[in-house]
C-alpha cells in the first residue's frame, strides 16, 4: 500500500535523524540530499532539535498588514484551499497559506485539531522559516522554489517526526515566489497523491496571478492607449477591413464636429469623397502604407475640412492580412503654419527696424501704422531698396495677423507660366511632374495671415485675372481642380512700377489696379531723405563691425562728404552694401575716410573721361557715372552690374536708357 511505503521510508528516515544528532554523520543512503543540506543549515543555524524553539510570530496589527500586502494572492488562493479542504478534511489534514517571507497568512483546518497541535506553531501569523523550526516543507519550497514533501522523521526538530507536509511554492511572472501552500497533518494521514493535489491547487493559483495579471496589464494598456488617443492633438480614425470605423478619438470628433455615437458604425465612405475612398480600398487591398495625403472630410453641417492624411494598414502576424486601417489626420491649416514655421515664412521686422528720423520717412511709418491695424489691401510703391518688404513686414506685425503666417512671393522672380500654381497650389495631375495629393500655394499657406506679392506688376495678365477673382470672392481653385477653397489673407502688393502707366500701357489690368491700390503708400527713395544717411551709416557700421568681431575707428567728414552727395540709386540697399564692403576693407581700429569708398562713387576718377567738371556733377551725372563706371569693372555684365548698384535688372535697363550709355552694354 502506498501509505505504508511512506511509513517505511518515515523509519529509515528516523535512523539517519538520530545518527546525525548523534554523530553529525549523514547517511545518503536513507535521507535525500535536499533534507541532508537541510539538517546541516538547521544544525548551523544552533537550533535545538528536542525542545519547541521559539518562533517568529505577528502580532494582529503586523498580521492585518502583511495580509493586506498578500491580498491579492489571498483573493486568488482561498477558493482553490476550499476545494482542496473538502478533499483532505476527513483525514484530519488542514491547508496553509503562507507568503513568500514564511508567515502563515490563511490557516484552514478542524479547530480540535488546531487545539491539539497548538505547540507545533502552524496557526495563522507564525513563520515556518528554516531558520525557525529547521527543516520543514513550506521553508525548502521557499528556499528551492519547487514542490516538496516532508514525511515524519525528515523534519530536524523531533516534535514534527509524527508530522508531514506537502508544499507548493507559488511564483510571480519573473520567478519569485510570493506564496507557499501547503497540506500538512499526521504522517500515517498523508498519501502520496497529496502532493499533487497540493502542486495542481498551486500551479493553478500561480497561473490564475499570471492571468490577473495579464488581465491588469492589458486594462492598463488600454487605459493607456486610450489616454494617449484621447489627448494627442491628430485626428484617429480605426476602421476594420470593410471600412467600418471602429473608433475615434477626441481630436478627430471636435474637428469633425460629431459625437461617437454619430459616427462608430459608419463606414468612411460616408465621410469622403469618391476618389479618398479609393485609396482606403487600396491600403486595405494592398496592405501598404499611404502617407501624407490630402483629403477632405464632410463634418455634421456637410462643410468640407481639408486635412493632411496617412493610413496605415494593421495586419494579423500569422496571416499578414489587413485586418484594418488607422487613420490619422490633422487640418491641412494646422499643418501649412507649421511648414510655414519651418520654412522661416514669418515677419521679423517691426516698424522700429525701419530707420531715419526726416519728415518723409516719419510719415511713411505714421501711415503705414495706422493702415495696419485695418484690414485692408495695401500697395507700396517705391524704388528698389527702399525697403517695402521692411515696410510690408512692419505692417504684418502691427496687424491683428501679427501672430500669424506672412508669406513672401516675388511675382518677377519665377517663371511666367509657374506664377499660377505658386499662388493658388494645384491638384493631382494638373500638369506633367505634378506632386502625388497635389500642393498648397501660397494663398493657402498664408490663410489667416498675410500674403506679400513683391513686383507684381510682373504678374503675367492671365495670373492677374485669377488673383482679382480671389481679391473678391476670397476663396481659390487650385489649378487643375474644382473644389472652391475659402481663404482669409490680407494681401500687401509692392512695386517699383508705375501701374498707372503699366495699366496704360496694357501691361496691368485697371481693375486690378484699383483693387490693390485700396490705401497706397510710397516707401521714399534714400536721395528724397539724405538727413537720414548718418543714422544709416551708423547703424551699418555697428551691424557689420559686430559680425566681424572687428573695433573700428570714427568716421571722417570726409566719407560723410561723399556718401551724402552720392544719388544713391539702389537706395538703402546700396548703401549697406557699401558699408559692408568699406568694413571688410577698413583695417583694425583705422579711421573711416573718403579713400575706404569704392571708386564709383568717388566722381573724379571719370570726370575728365566722359567731359564733366568735377565741380559741376547733378545728382543725375553722379548716377550716370556710377553705372558706367560699373558697367566698366565687369565687362558689360548686366546681372553683375545690377547686383553690384543694389538694383534690379530692369531698373539698370531703364537707367541705361535714360543716360543714352546703351554703347557700354
Amino acid at each position: 500500500m502506498p501509505t505504508e511505503i511512506l511509513l517505511g521510508k518515515n523509519e529509515d528516515s528516523i535512523k539517519a535523524w538520530r545518527k546525525f544528532i548523534k554523530t553529525g554523520e549523514l547517511d545518503y543512503d536513507l535521507i535525500r540530499p535536499i533534507i541532508a543540506k537541510s539538517w546541516l543549515r538547521s544544525k548551523a543555524y544552533k537550533i535545538d532539535p528536542f525542545v519547541n524553539n521559539e518562533v517568529l510570530k505577528l502580532n494582529e496589527r503586523e498580521l492585518r498588514k502583511r495580509k493586506e500586502e498578500s491580498k491579492r494572492l489571498i483573493e486568488i488562493a482561498k477558493p482553490f484551499m476550499n476545494s482542496l479542504y473538502k478533499i483532505v478534511e476527513d483525514k484530519g489534514l488542514v491547508t496553509r497559506l503562507a507568503d513568500g517571507e514564511g508567515y502563515i497568512l490563511e490557516f484552514m483546518g478542524n479547530s480540535d485539531l488546531i487545539d491539539t497541535y497548538k505547540d507545533l506553531n502552524i496557526e495563522m501569523g507564525s513563520n515556518i522559516g528554516e531558520k525557525n523550526m529547521g527543516t520543514n516543507a513550506l521553508s525548502l519550497a521557499i528556499i528551492n522554489k519547487e514542490p516538496i514533501q516532508v514525511l515524519g522523521g525528515e523534519h530536524y526538530c523531533k516534535m514534527y517526526h509524527n508530522w508531514s507536509s506537502s508544499a507548493c511554492p507559488i511564483k510571480d511572472e519573473y520567478g519569485n515566489v510570493v506564496g507557499v501552500l501547503s497540506v500538512t497533518g499526521p504522517y500515517e494521514k498523508v498519501h502520496p497523491h497529496t502532493l499533487g493535489m497540493v502542486v495542481a491547487s498551486g500551479e493553478a493559483i500561480e497561473n490564475q496571478l499570471k492571468v490577473n495579471d495579464m488581465n491588469k496589464k492589458l486594462s492598463m494598456t488600454n487605459k493607456h492607449l486610450f489616454a494617449i488617443m484621447e489627448s494627442i492633438s491628430e485626428g484617429l480614425l480605426g476602421i476594420d477591413n470593410k471600412g467600418i470605423i471602429k473608433d475615434i478619438n477626441l481630436f478627430a470628433r471636435k474637428l469633425l464636429s460629431l459625437d461617437e455615437k454619430d459616427i462608430i458604425g459608419r463606414n468612411i465612405s460616408e465621410l469622403i469623397s469618391e476618389k479618398n475612398n479609393k485609396i482606403v480600398i487600396s491600403v486595405i487591398n494592398k496592405g501598404k502604407k499611404y502617407e501624407e495625403t490630402e483629403i477632405y472630410f464632410k463634418n455634421k453641417k456637410g462643410q468640407r475640412i481639408y486635412c493632411i492624411v496617412s493610413l496605415t494598414p494593421i495586419k494579423d502576424c500569422d496571416t499578414d492580412e489587413v485586418e484594418g486601417v488607422v487613420v490619422t489626420f490633422r487640418k491641412a491649416k494646422t499643418i501649412h503654419n507649421l511648414v510655414n514655421k519651418i520654412i522661416g515664412a514669418e515677419a521679423i521686422f517691426t516698424f522700429d527696424d525701419i530707420i531715419g528720423k526726416s519728415d518723409i520717412i516719419q510719415e511713411a511709418k505714421r501711415i503705414s501704422k495706422k493702415t495696419a491695424r485695418a484690414n485692408t489691401t495695401i500697395l507700396l510703391q517705391g524704388e528698389s531698396g527702399t525697403g517695402k518688404e521692411l515696410f510690408a513686414q512692419s505692417i504684418h506685425n502691427e496687424s491683428p495677423r501679427k501672430n500669424k503666417p506672412f508669406v513672401f512671393l516675388n511675382c518677377g522672380a519665377i517663371p511666367r507660366e509657374l506664377v499660377a500654381s505658386e499662388l493658388f497650389g494645384y491638384v493631382e495631375g494638373a500638369f506633367t511632374g505634378a506632386k502625388r495629393g497635389g500642393h498648397p500655394g501660397k494663398f493657402e499657406l498664408a490663410d489667416e495671415g498675410t500674403i506679400f506679392l513683391d513686383e507684381i506688376g510682373d504678374m503675367p495678365l492671365d495670373t492677374q485675372v485669377n488673383l482679382l477673382r480671389v481679391l473678391e470672392t476670397k476663396s481659390i481653385v487650385r489649378v487643375g481642380g474644382h473644389s472652391v477653397i475659402p481663404t482669409d489673407v490680407r494681401v500687401i502688393a509692392a512695386t517699383h512700377k508705375n501701374l498707372k502707366e503699366e495699366v496704360e500701357k496694357g501691361n496691368f489690368r485697371e481693375d486690378l489696379y484699383y483693387r490693390l491700390n485700396v490705401m497706397p503708400i510710397t516707401t521714399p527713395s534714400l536721395r528724397h531723405r539724405k538727413e537720414d544717411i548718418d543714422l544709416l551709416v551708423e547703424y551699418f557700421l555697428g551691424k557689420f563691425s559686430k559680425k566681424m568681431n572687428k573695433t573700428i575707428g570714427p568716421i571722417n567728414e570726409s566719407f560723410y562728404k561723399y556718401v551724402k552727395s552720392y544719388d544713391w540709386p539702389g537706395n538703402v540697399r546700396e548703401l549697406q552694401n557699401v558699408m559692408q564692403l568699406v568694413v571688410n576693407m577698413v583695417e583694425e581700429g583705422e579711421i573711416i575716410e573718403y579713400k575706404h569708398l569704392p571708386s564709383y562713387i568717388k566722381p573724379s576718377n571719370l570726370c575728365k573721361k566722359i567731359g564733366i567738371k568735377e565741380e559741376l556733377l547733378t545728382l543725375a551725372e553722379i548716377e550716370k557715372i556710377a553705372i558706367i563706371k560699373t558697367l566698366e569693372d565687369v565687362n558689360g555684365n548686366i546681372a553683375l552690374a545690377s547686383k553690384t548698384l543694389g538694383i534690379g535688372r530692369s531698373t539698370l535697363y531703364r537707367k541705361i536708357e535714360k543716360y543714352n550709355i546703351d554703347y557700354m552694354i
